[in-house]
């Protein structure tokens, strides 16, 4: 009688404890977590890694690949000019064509040494013109420059040029004349050809009858 009581209180005190408890039932030897959980935490382990992994190489591809190709269309877009002043070249190009010809009663041979050049706004430029004396008297010339198209006159800046002093030649000399210009990074950029174009004087007779070179 008395070892079933006992046992029946043994039993309304585990009850107790498991009602206390929330219905969970703690043994001894078996707290932290489970043996299962354990498993399954240590093979999800390599997988997050894997991902980690992932994320920092797509990561890395974007910054390498995308972000540049991004900025550049942004700024194309926004027209920013990407270096600072002057520190690149300009990239458009403008065809300059060059002609010579004589005025009346010149009989000097005049040309010059390349029909075209190929040049970029901005930067320094060099063109030499030919001319011989073939009469058997020394003679005077004066060459007058010219621009085609002339709204693209005021883009183009001679910084050296024959045609700013009178040319002299003994008979049957011959010369090489330079010219030094620069063209306006402002030249509108609808104008992609210009021409530069030179006319001789001669000017051995009356003074009173030399032109006025353009400056």
């Amino acid at each position: 009688m008395a070892a079933s009581f006992s046992t029946d209180a043994s039993i309304c005190a585990q009850h107790t404890v498991l009602h206390a408890t929330g219905g969970e039932m703690k043994h001894p030897g078996r707290a932290g977590t489970p043996k299962r959980s354990r498993v399954a935490n240590a093979s999800n382990t390599p997988r997050l890694l894997v991902r980690l992994l992932a994320v920092v190489v797509i990561m890395f591809s974007f910054g390498l690949f995308v972000l540049p190709r991004l900025n550049d269309a942004m700024r194309s877009a926004l027209d920013i000019d990407g270096g600072a002043a002057g520190a690149q070249p300009h990239e458009r190009e403008v065809r300059v064509q060059f002609l010579a010809s004589n005025a009346a009663g010149m009989i000097w041979a005049f040309a010059p040494k390349a029909e075209e050049l190929q040049v970029r706004p901005g930067e320094p430029n060099d063109m030499l013109f030919v001319a011989y004396n073939p009469s058997d008297t020394p003679m005077t010339a004066q060459a007058v420059p010219g621009i085609s198209p002339a709204r693209a006159a005021a883009f183009f800046h001679k910084t050296e040029c024959f045609c700013f002093t009178q040319q002299v030649l003994q008979p049957g000399e011959r010369i090489e004349m330079p010219v030094r210009f620069i063209i306006d990074r402002d030249l509108p950029a609808d104008v992609k050809h210009l021409s530069l174009s030179y006319t001789l004087f001669d000017i051995s007779a009356p003074q009173a009858a030399m032109p006025q070179a353009s400056q």
